[in-house]
């Protein structure tokens, strides 16, 4: 095996797999153990008819192994990710996930031994009687305490899930779904449990109690058997013992790295006089963390987003050279040379930076108002629309008269992109943007984009003729229509807030909308829209522009005034 092999095996990139694929083993195996648990508000018998189904997939050598490997895998990356993590000042959110995950095995353990391993060594009968019996009657305390392990282990697993899927652009629209599947499952468990303990509990049932003698001596041997229990005890010890020295291992070898690493740190400076001194190893962000600074990391500090971006003042050369990941981020949004993600740079001296997008620290916020989100990235289409020769237009009105053509104008805007399915998002004087794509693919977005565009040149078409008259030019719009990934999030101060886009699409949207004005006509929009639309543009002039900050020049659609207002029919 080369070096190369090994490396990308034992990459962050893989390791960060790794624990997602065993998790999701682990969680998917406690989603069917607690459905089945679920299963015993019906009965008692129900649930154990059931657990076949169950116990056919995790019983076997196969997803024994698999499930068994999951743990052990999972267990020891949760471990190698706290010795890793230089700093323990992290969100609130990821504190939750990792106490969890460190006290189910302590909750846990117990249950696993008296189940599964005495099933697999001494023949114990763990069918629902059985072990609900062990929980309810004989032993209430153990009962609560497997009450607490299972909130754990289902919080531990909705905290992952929710770490992996909040950046995908559909999470939003089923996350009030997954939202209610995550409480009704641990609920019906549970309830599950008290409505089964409740029955076996009762006198009428425990007379007519199914355990079959053969059962009934087996278990019976099990719990009374003096050398059973020396051998559980045993395991029990060796389990816990195990957890134990590794976590132990862990703690001490993070106090000795500390210990070594007072001895050997860097200072990073910061624009406001802060210098924050960490030891050599460190990255940015885990010092602005560590310095109680306000420092944005959408993605939580993997390098999947470049909201953590810093500057670097100074020589920029002679610092570790950014991996692959962060180079792909970088590339993504033209950054600078000088330029670095604060999650992934780790100087190996004194460096000064200063953070590209400061968290606004704000006193107060005022009541209903919302909070500032850096947001997430989205494929949209962006729209934007202005009057041509406005100033003209209206240099000879009055102010009032202007106000009612501006708000006869915005009205068709506003809903013509509304009857498409967008969202109007902003007017800029005398120009409106909008977005299409917020809960759409991109594809739909195009089309619904062109949707409004036709609609608002035939309805200022109508309102032009209305107005002909009073009006001293014809009124004429133009449109520019752009796809490609934005940053859509809600941003503003106090009570200004909304949700916007902002990115290089945005940008070129605006630059093709200048570009209508300039060619004299009703729309021009770029080639991926009219890819993605599938709209038939035969007949339509086509041009190559420059746009400002690209290095390529783009192509367009150049629609005239004539053709704008009829619906552009999709291909075959």
């Amino acid at each position: 095996m080369t070096t190369a092999s090994v490396t990308g095996i034992f990459s962050e990139r893989s390791i960060r797999r790794a624990r997602l694929g065993s998790g999701l083993v682990i969680f998917i195996f406690v989603l069917l153990h607690l459905s089945n648990h679920a299963i015993g508000l019906i009965s008692v018998s129900a649930a154990d008819k059931a657990s076949r189904l169950f116990l056919a997939i995790w019983r076997n050598p196969v997803g024994t192994a698999i499930f068994y490997a999951s743990i052990l895998i999972h267990i020891a990356l949760v471990l190698r990710a706290i010795y890793v993590r230089r700093s323990l000042v992290m969100p609130k959110g990821e504190m939750a996930q990792i106490v969890l995950g460190l006290l189910i095995p302590l909750l846990l353990m117990d249950h696993v031994i008296g189940t599964r391993i005495a099933h697999e060594l001494y023949g114990y009968i763990d069918d629902y009687e059985a072990v609900v019996s062990m929980l309810w009657i004989r032993n209430p305390t153990g009962g609560l305490r497997q009450g607490f392990a299972v909130v754990a282990v289902w919080i531990h697993g909705c905290i992952g899930i929710h770490f992996w899927l909040r950046y995908r652009s559909w999470y939003p629209d089923f996350a009030p779904l997954l939202l209610a599947l995550a409480i009704l499952v641990p609920v019906l468990s549970l309830l599950g449990f008290v409505e089964m303990g409740r029955t076996l509990a009762d006198p009428s049932y425990q007379q007519a109690m199914t355990i079959s003698a053969y059962k009934e001596g087996v278990n019976t041997h099990f719990i009374s058997n003096p050398e059973v229990h020396r051998q559980v005890s045993v395991i029990r010890a060796a389990l816990y013992g195990a957890f134990a020295a590794s976590l132990l291992i862990v703690v001490i070898a993070r106090a000795r790295r500390k210990l070594m690493e007072r001895l050997d740190q860097v200072a990073v400076f910061y624009p406001g006089g802060e210098v924050i001194r960490v030891p050599r190893g460190f990255s940015v962000l885990e010092a602005s963390r560590l310095g109680g600074l306000p420092h944005y990391a959408v993605c939580g500090g993997k390098g999947q987003c470049s909201t953590c971006r810093v500057q670097i003042l100074g020589d920029y050369e002679s610092l570790p050279a950014p991996d692959k990941m962060e180079q792909t981020t970088l590339r993504r949004i033209n950054a600078g040379p000088d330029v670095r993600l604060a999650c992934q740079l780790r100087p190996d001296r004194d460096v000064a930076v200063a953070p590209l997008l400061v968290p606004a620290v704000e006193a107060a916020l005022p009541a209903n108002s919302q909070e500032t989100s850096p947001g997430r990235e989205r494929e949209i289409a962006v729209l934007f629309v202005d009057i041509r020769h406005f100033t003209t237009l209206t240099e000879t009105r009055l102010p009032f008269d202007v106000v009612f053509l501006l708000n006869r104008y915005f009205a068709i805007i506003g809903k013509a992109v509304e009857q498409a399915g967008g969202r109007l998002d902003k007017f800029i004087g005398d120009g409106a943007m909008a977005l299409f794509g917020l809960n759409t693919a991109p594809e739909q977005a195009c089309r619904q984009a062109l949707t409004a565009a036709a609609a608002i040149v035939a309805e200022i078409e109508k309102l032009a003729a209305e107005l002909a008259e009073e009006l001293a030019l014809p009124l004429r719009i133009a449109i520019g229509i752009h796809t490609g990934p934005a940053v859509v999030g809600t941003m503003g101060y106090g009570r200004v807030r909304s949700m916007t886009a902002i990115g290089d699409t945005v940008n070129v949207a605006s630059r093709l909308e200048s570009a209508a004005k300039e060619f004299e006509a009703a729309i021009v929009i770029s080639e991926p829209v009219a890819n993605l639309s599938g709209a038939d543009l035969s007949g339509i002039e086509s041009r190559e522009i420059n746009v400002r900050g690209r290095a390529l020049p783009l192509k367009v659609y150049v629609i005239p005034r004539e053709k704008a207002a009829e619906p552009l029919e999709g291909r075959d």
